[in-house]
């Protein structure tokens, strides 16, 4: 039974760089396969309706994506947890960490700016983790560069095999529809709405004169580019694109709805089914009978008339059966799941039964951290939930001490979910706080004044380096934090960590010590440490 759940699952993560349409193509994802009847409007903030991924305030009011949102359908069959990511670098952390939860990758990339940075950066981590990727150029309707030119630089940029399975006619003003060339059809393009039109045109055949007909402008140019590309292009290899050595590109555009449903049959018809997965004692496979699971993200006030607090947990193996005890492996406490729930992005259901591959959320009071892993009992611990060291730090004070325990409250539940990072310097006094981006800072002055009631006051700290600090024999590291207890502080989970004003403040006390390790990356609550340096 658990098996035969566990091949109807897909599930993916939606990367990009900022602007390149990633929310607006989740919208149109749910839309075609029935989750939504009407999608929200991306752009125009100003209206009543927006994006159904961006939940938070401050996403609505500005028009970004600043947390992961969660979203579970069911199309051809299939369950497919869809996980939408924020494309701001910024807040890079929160994506790595929904990259650890994913079997595969939807990357989206604008025509008009080919690979951008951030785009990179993320494809990065699905190489490292060789999480197989589809790729699709988005805004065809503008003015953009040549698919070919494209084409070339995805092959160049991300060193992999482009194996195109559709192909626009046109561009800009003169877009008319995607060509399949799997198929051999193309699907006529009508500028799209937010609602969901199934009157769309088919012409087979490339050479139908039908296309050269009513396409004339675009017809021959595109013969020639298809001939070009059906003699050019690799064969597409299943178990290369699984292995991230090819990537099946696609063309559209996700405002006008178009190549989206060929992106959606493309999710289910390749993209793989839940694997096993490594924890520290043995490999996990998904058909296991026993439950087990890693809570990869923590969101608190999802909900803020009731300060409620979830985990999202991706269940690698058994199944999931509402009410059950599951066992806390950091600290062997059992957790009832009376109130586990499934997600469209804000909207939570109350779930009775999941398999590997879904996400489900726990609420909780604090009672669950990133990174930790819930089994029926037996002693797992799953790894790879990065924590970088933040390479920004500003204070933090409150205009009004009658809030302080307010302030408290709120960044110990900001540093929980990852969404900054808060330490408690050695020897007392103001808090700090330590972010990869500016960005992550304003918004978390933003949720401190509305979903905490606290006015925060942030400034820049001395501070410019951090390295999480561990040693084989505990004297010795006791012995390092107290000469060095001015620059020593502790993070959400009590970890040490040496903060550093410049360079070579660090440089210094890595070779003064040499029984101390320092660390750029931590793992989890377990403190699992990977040393990135070099």
């Amino acid at each position: 039974m658990v098996g035969q759940e566990v091949a109807r699952r897909r599930t993916f993560a939606i990367i990009s760089h900022p602007d390149a349409g990633k929310t607006t193509l989740t919208e149109k994802l749910l839309l075609f396969a029935g989750a939504i009847h009407i999608a929200g409007s991306v752009k125009a903030r100003k209206a009543s309706r927006h994006a159904t991924s961006d939940w938070m305030e401050i996403e609505k009011q500005r028009g970004i994506s600043v947390a992961s949102s969660v979203m579970q359908m069911e199309y051809r069959d299939c369950v497919i947890n869809l996980l939408d990511t924020p494309g701001h670098q910024d807040f890079s952390e929160d994506t790595y960490r929904v990259l650890t939860a994913v079997d595969a990758a939807l990357m989206v990339i604008d025509a008009a700016n080919g690979v951008e940075a951030q785009t990179l950066r993320l494809l990065n981590v699905c190489r490292s983790r060789n999480t197989p990727i589809i790729t699709f150029v988005n805004k065809m309707d503008r003015e953009v560069r040549d698919p070919l030119d494209l084409i070339d630089e995805i092959e160049r940029t991300l060193d992999m095999a482009a194996v195109p399975f559709t192909w626009p006619m046109g561009m800009g003003r003169g877009f008319n529809g995607v060509f399949d060339l799997r198929r051999d059809s193309m699907r006529v393009f009508r500028p799209g709405s937010d609602r969901l039109d199934n009157e769309d045109e088919i012409i087979e055949g490339l050479n139908n004169p039908a296309i050269a007909e009513r396409f004339a402008d675009n017809a021959a140019k595109v013969q020639q580019e298809v001939e070009l590309i059906r003699g050019a292009s690799p064969e597409f290899s299943h178990a290369a694109f699984l292995a991230g050595q090819q990537t099946p590109i696609f063309f559209g555009s996700a405002i006008n709805n178009f190549g989206v449903r060929e992106v959606l049959e493309a999710l289910v018809d390749l993209a793989p089914p839940p694997g096993s997965r490594n924890a520290l004692q043995r490999r996990v496979q998904p058909a296991e009978s026993k439950f087990s699971g890693v809570v990869f993200k923590i969101q608190a006030n999802m909900n803020p008339a009731h300060r409620d607090r979830i985990a999202f947990v991706r269940i690698c193996s058994g199944r999931f059966e509402r009410g059950m005890n599951l066992r806390i492996v950091r600290n062997d406490k059992d957790i009832r799941t009376n109130g586990v729930v499934s997600f469209l992005s804000q909207r939570r259901d109350l779930l009775d039964i999941a398999y590997p591959g879904d996400i489900i959320g726990i609420p909780n009071h604090g009672t669950l951290q990133l990174g930790d892993t819930l089994t029926e009992g037996e002693r797992l611990q799953f790894t790879g939930l990065p924590f970088f060291a933040p390479e920004l730090f500003q204070t933090v004070e409150i205009a009004d001490p009658m809030r302080s325990k307010q302030l408290k409250l709120g960044l110990a539940q900001l540093g929980e979910e990852g969404a900054i990072q808060v330490f408690r310097p050695h020897w007392g006094g103001t808090l700090l706080l330590g972010a990869v981006g500016t960005l992550q800072f304003e918004v978390v002055a933003h949720r401190l004044k509305h979903e905490y009631g606290v006015d925060a006051r942030l400034a820049p700290a001395k501070y410019q380096l951090a390295r999480w600090v561990t040693a084989d024999d505990p004297r010795e590291l006791k012995r390092f934090i107290d000469t060095n207890a001015h620059r020593i502080a502790y993070d959400v989970v009590d970890a040490p960590t040496f903060l550093a004003s410049y360079g070579a403040e660090l440089s210094v006390a890595e070779e003064s010590w040499k029984s101390i390790r320092f660390h750029r990356m931590r793992e989890h609550a377990g403190l699992v440490f990977e040393t990135l340096d070099g």
